[in-house]
């Protein structure tokens, strides 16, 4: 007795293709969405809001000088940064300590200190020796002094690339 082979009429393979990939479309447009509120959430938590506290100082951004937009930097080259801040008063601050795709810190002294509203910090970060090029995060806090101590401020952090 010879086995025939039976095929279900294509209409319903169709159907079920339509149907697998309208469910693919709906979970990864879902996953997008929330991975898209997780990173706008995120974001915004990185930077205090609240009412400043006696002695701190808050960092608000970092800006790359000399590179509108690009934030292209050479390995081995001191490259010049702007730290905005919020302050009450006038804080000694020290030092600007920086992660390169969380190695670090590096600290650097600043080299000018415009105390505004907002302030302005000005430091010249050096990519260490041991950095492949390509994207990386580069993060930043500073170190100052109130009543005697030594404090560390909040992090802000940028997107750099580095070039050889």
């Amino acid at each position: 007795m010879e086995r025939r082979e039976y095929s279900r009429p294509n209409y319903q393979v169709e159907s079920r293709s339509r149907w697998a990939r309208s469910l693919a479309m709906r979970s990864t447009l879902i996953a997008v969405i929330v991975g898209c509120g997780f990173l706008l959430v995120s974001s915004c938590a990185s930077v205090p809001t609240g009412p400043l506290t006696e002695g701190e100082v808050r960092l608000l951004s970092l800006v790359v000088l000399g590179s509108p937009g690009s934030n292209v930097v050479r390995a081995g080259i001191p490259f010049a940064v702007n730290i905005t801040f919020q302050a009450d008063d006038e804080p000694e601050i020290k030092r600007a300590c920086f992660f390169w795709s969380g190695d670090g810190p590096y600290c650097v002294t600043v080299t000018d200190i415009d105390y505004g509203s907002p302030g302005k910090i000005r430091a010249q970060p050096k990519v260490p020796g041991a950095m492949a090029g390509g994207s990386h995060a580069l993060e930043c806090y500073v170190q100052y002094i109130y009543k005697g101590k030594t404090m560390m401020s909040n992090v802000v952090s940028t997107t750099i690339v580095l070039r050889f």
